[in-house]
């Protein structure tokens, strides 16, 4: 296998490492404070934080472009401040993976939250714990399970991403031509037996991210 061959695949691993990271970041803080505030509108925004699990990849790349397109205010702004837009470069796929797994983590976060006695933390706020460490000594090592499932999860979708990420940040070899888009391409003009081993990689890498969630999970029980 030549060089170029790999090159998606380690794009898309790129793509997907960098994204977990606000994915996971954020699917805490929405998740804590859903699991544990009540106030009008919950359900709409709760609704509205999971929705891009279930839209049609097409429709959030079309959300995004209008996001984050050169004629949007973010756009602008971009432009004005670096000389570029987000639309067709790396960061786009980052974006685009971004929102897609968002959802996953979200849901495993809030179910591991969930699930704590909140007694426990409770009792570490009577003992003189304030939030912080409460949180830290006694929420996240209690939901580390479902923590653990969500990045994996996460990490997987995002690896995964096709539809938004072939809009909004394009298919441009060695920049933003990821793996499933290099499958489809592949496709596209016939070259089978590249699209076969892509696919190959792409289910064998995804089947042991799925895998481990088991063997985390035996661990840390």
């Amino acid at each position: 296998m030549s060089s170029d061959f790999w090159t998606p695949v380690k794009l898309s691993l790129e793509i997907a490492s960098i994204s977990v990271v606000p994915v996971f970041l954020l699917g805490l803080l929405f998740a804590r404070f859903m699991a544990r505030k009540q106030f009008f509108g919950k359900t709409a925004a709760e609704t509205l934080l999971i929705l891009p699990l279930v839209l049609p990849p097409t429709v959030v790349g079309f959300l995004l472009i209008i996001l984050f397109g050169i004629n949007s205010p973010i756009g602008r702004i971009v432009e004005s401040l670096f000389g570029s837009t987000i639309m067709f470069t790396w960061w786009a796929a980052v974006i685009a993976a971004s929102v897609v797994a968002f959802p996953l983590m979200y849901q495993s976060a809030k179910t591991g939250f969930l699930q704590i006695d909140q007694g426990a933390e409770e009792a570490a706020r009577v003992d003189g714990a304030n939030e912080w460490k409460v949180f830290w000594y006694v929420t996240l090592p209690l939901s580390s399970r479902s923590l653990v499932t969500g990045g994996i999860l996460s990490f997987t979708r995002a690896l995964g991403e096709f539809g938004a990420t072939l809009m909004f940040a394009g298919n441009l070899p060695g920049k933003t031509q990821t793996a499933p888009t290099a499958i489809y391409m592949a496709i596209e003009s016939g070259h089978l037996n590249t699209a076969w081993l892509l696919v190959i990689v792409m289910v064998a890498i995804s089947f042991l991210l799925l895998l481990s969630i088991s063997f985390l999970k035996s661990d840390l029980s």
